[in-house]
């Protein structure tokens, strides 16, 4: 009969049942993940969970408490400094129980045993929540409202196209303001030159009237 028992036993005495269970609680903490039958890993669960929550808090006091029941120095300190580290921000839940089918000759059966924060492709393959879908379909948007940008992109570009067309009007009126000058100044030096050149004419001509008059 099962009156008060109110854990598995695991069909072991106490002292054998402490020892087992503290052994395994070592191995899961040095190796991260271990195999072991579904039963014990229930077990190991309930005897660890608290130490690990023990270990946030890193003290002598709180080494002393876990090393009573691991009896394992390195286990007590690869605990305290790596894994009290990576758990820090988990309120609980700090192992994963995956089950690995039977064990072959009694049928037993078996899972592998690890601590969440380890198992890496695991945490880094979380999925993003979906958005959730109805069966509503959108309305169509209207003509008006596709009609409304469109009219506001055209007008930015006449804009653009007006002021252009002003800057070369300006550009223009300058360049032909520059030209004008030039075009004055290239037509008044052979008007300056003309009158230069017409006295000597006169001269040359009352020279050969004075001469043919000599030799008459």
């Amino acid at each position: 009969m099962r009156h008060g028992k109110k854990f598995n036993h695991l069909g072991r005495t106490t002292p054998h049942r402490k020892a087992m269970l503290a052994n395994m609680a070592s191995s899961l903490i040095l190796h991260k993940r271990i195999n072991t039958t579904l039963a014990k890993a229930k077990a190991l669960r309930v005897y660890v969970e608290p130490l690990i929550t023990k270990s946030k808090d890193d003290s002598t006091h709180s080494r002393r408490t876990v090393f009573s029941y691991l009896q394992d120095k390195e286990a007590v300190a690869e605990l305290f400094r790596e894994v009290s580290v990576k758990i820090a921000s988990r309120p609980g839940g700090y192992t994963r129980i995956l089950k690995t089918g039977n064990r072959l000759g009694d049928n037993a059966d078996m899972c592998m045993m690890e601590l969440v924060d380890y198992n890496e492709n695991l945490l880094g393959t979380k999925e993003a929540p979906k958005a959730k879908t109805t069966r509503r379909k959108k309305a169509a948007p209207k003509k008006t409202d596709e009609a409304a940008p469109v009219a506001e992109a055209k007008a930015p570009k006449k804009a653009k196209a007006k002021a252009e067309e002003k800057t070369e009007a300006k550009v223009e009126a300058k360049v032909e303001e520059t030209a004008k000058p030039v075009v004055a100044e290239v037509e008044e030096t052979p008007e300056a030159i003309a009158p230069e050149v017409e006295p000597a004419d006169e001269a040359t001509e009352e020279t050969t009237t004075e001469e043919s008059e000599e030799v008459k």
